[in-house]
């Protein structure tokens, strides 16, 4: 949902919620600004009563010199000095009024005479009836708030009650609406399912219970037979890979057989990466629900990796996802053992398959109200280049996240940009760097895309040592959560979420060649749904902000340590002093210049469509 205070004095106040997160942007007159110390944040909880100052982050190095992982501060008198703020803190479903105080001053005798400026506002339920609902995980095992919640330490090195309260941080809803979806379903209906990772054994054994209690499951399930290679640190052939993990997950749920419509074996070579469940209802299998996004059914898509779930109540799109399932079971494609134009032949009718299911737009302005799929594998890339001309032509702001870097298809339109082309945020789980160049082949031209052209990039890292007061963290990988990918694993898309018709694009795709052509894998687009674009918003906002310090901090350390290779305590010394809060008002208001990212992030908030204004 979208608010806006009153003015008051030279400050309004913009948020914009989803269901545990609250972004705020604060409109500001630049020429009255210049002796602010910033704000004091303060949250009054009105369904619980409760009224306090906002946990501050940095401090003021005149009050607190020596300032360790163990100092506890408040926005009271260590003030935010930004015109955007975030809460992550939230619950869904509730209504804050939140008080930003102006404060003026010095840092030991700050200036609270100036009103404060309060803005009403209600976070999105996460459960409700309606059409959707989205389940992001928390995302970030490399926090400050994991280490010194849980030590850094695996889930499985904790205690039992400290491990589920891991587990649960780690995981917030995903889980359990996942668990919800399959609760729901009743002696008579019938669940549906596609999972390439099935190797979480909870979900399996709610699917078990189900069964149990008269559902009809069927599941298709990754099992390509793809090992074999010698692994080079065990020396011993690679297994095959999910089938493995999923024939024993299977059997240690205690799945019977007809529970399994289909091991998907042929196209080797390519991924069932499907992870969805079609709910069909009574003995009349009438489509009702769906369940999907990008989270795999394993301990690292629920806890480590960023991932999403979504939840959608449409026929329409229900009966789509049986039609694709009903296709998939049967095992479309290759075979190992065909011929090679009997391969052809085979995934060129698998792909007519596919694309017969329904009629994919391939021009974004033709994308409908409300929501429908898109599915692969599918011929040319009419698809993939619509997901990359919709990014390139936002109006005002462009989202995506990608797991296996910047495909061409995306990076040819966004290195025209310029200063003046729509705002971009990418969030990446690499960095991306020129590829190493093959043993006597020339480097190829590589384009970096930074600032120039109005975009920004953040990327999967974390504090390896500690610094100022952040302490050292872990990361999804190190806690033995995830083996490939360890930060950023969701796959969708914003265009002009803020604005008055949002695109959402999610799914379990990639934005690939690969996705698009060989993999089984399915999309949802979602136009003009301002509840879903809030959420998925407002969650891209929090883990883009999240990495996108670490990821600053990545590239500075390295750049000092390239010029001075053994001047690590001087790097230390260098990002201390740009980690305090400023002792001068004018030493942060002065970055907030016309075309600043700072600037530019503000007047995401103050341009957005929708906002209301609630009464104090």
């Amino acid at each position: 949902m979208r608010f806006k205070s009153e003015k008051v004095g030279d400050f309004q106040v913009y948020a914009v919620s989803g269901t545990n997160t609250v972004s705020f942007g604060i409109d500001f007159d630049a020429a009255k600004i210049a002796d602010l110390m910033g704000f004091a944040v303060e949250r009054h909880d009105l369904k619980n009563g409760e009224r306090y100052y906002m946990y501050g982050f940095k401090v003021f190095e005149s009050i607190y010199p020596h300032p360790d992982e163990n100092l506890i501060v408040s926005t009271f008198d260590q003030p935010v000095q930004s015109f955007v703020w975030d809460d992550f803190t939230a619950k869904d479903g509730q209504e804050y009024v939140y008080y930003f105080h102006p404060l003026k001053g010095a840092p030991k005798n700050l200036d609270r005479s100036l009103p404060p400026v309060p803005i009403r506002i209600e976070t999105e339920k996460a459960f409700t009836t309606g059409t959707h609902d989205v389940f992001f995980n928390r995302g970030v095992a490399s926090s400050q708030a994991y280490a010194r919640k849980f030590d850094n330490k695996a889930p499985d090195q904790l205690d039992s009650a400290k491990r589920e309260e891991a587990l649960q941080w780690l995981s917030r809803d995903l889980d359990d609406a996942l668990k919800a979806f399959i609760k729901q379903a009743k002696a008579g209906d019938t669940l549906l399912g596609a999972f390439y990772e099935f190797r979480y054994l909870e979900a399996a054994t709610w699917l078990k219970e189900a069964i149990d209690r008269g559902v009809n499951v069927r599941l298709v399930l990754d099992a390509k037979r793809n090992g074999g290679q010698i692994d080079k640190k065990t020396g011993k052939p690679a297994p095959d890979f999910p089938r493995t993990d999923n024939k024993k997950t299977v059997k240690d749920a205690g799945l019977p057989a007809s529970a399994i419509a289909c091991w998907r074996e042929k196209n080797v070579d390519n991924i069932a990466h499907n992870k969805f469940l079609v709910l069909l209802k009574g003995a009349a299998q009438k489509p009702a629900q769906v369940w999907t996004g990008s989270t795999n059914l394993s301990d690292g898509g629920i806890h480590g990796q960023t991932n999403v779930g979504h939840w959608v109540r449409d026929a329409a799109v229900a009966k789509y996802f049986q039609d694709y399932w009903e296709l998939l079971s049967k095992d479309p494609g290759k075979s190992p053992t065909d011929t090679a134009a009997q391969s052809k032949a085979a995934m060129g009718g698998f792909r007519d398959d596919v694309a017969g299911l329904l009629q994919a737009p391939t021009d974004w302005t033709t994308i409908p109200q409300g929501t429908i799929p898109v599915f692969s594998p599918r011929a040319g890339s009419a698809v993939l280049d619509m997901y990359a001309d919709m990014l390139d032509r936002s109006n005002a702001l462009g989202c995506i996240t990608l797991a296996f870097g910047i495909s061409a298809v995306f990076k040819g339109p966004l290195a025209k940009h310029t200063t003046a082309s729509p705002l971009t945020f990418l969030l990446l789980e690499k960095r991306d760097l020129p590829p190493k160049p093959k043993p006597g082949a020339a480097p190829k031209p590589f384009v970096t895309l930074g600032w120039k052209q109005n975009i920004y990039p953040a990327w999967g890292s974390y504090i390896a040592d500690p610094l100022y007061r952040w302490t050292r963290e872990t990361n999804a990988k190190k806690l033995r959560l995830n083996q490939h990918v360890s930060y950023i694993h969701s796959k969708f898309l914003l265009q002009d979420p803020l604005g008055p018709n949002p695109i959402v694009v999610t799914g379990s795709a990639n934005f690939s060649d690969d996705s698009t052509n060989n993999n089984d894998e399915n999309m949802l687009l979602i136009r003009g749904d301002k509840r879903v674009a809030d959420i998925y918003f407002t969650e891209f906002n929090r883990l883009f902000f999240h990495y996108y310090f670490r990821s600053v901090h990545e590239v500075t350390s390295e750049q000092q340590k390239k010029q001075d290779p053994v001047g690590v305590a001087a790097t230390a010394a260098a990002e201390k002093a740009s980690l305090f809060l400023s002792e001068k008002a004018a030493d942060w208001t002065s970055k907030y210049a016309p075309n600043s990212l700072k600037t530019k992030r503000v007047k995401m908030f103050t341009a957005m469509s929708g906002a209301t204004n609630r009464p104090i």
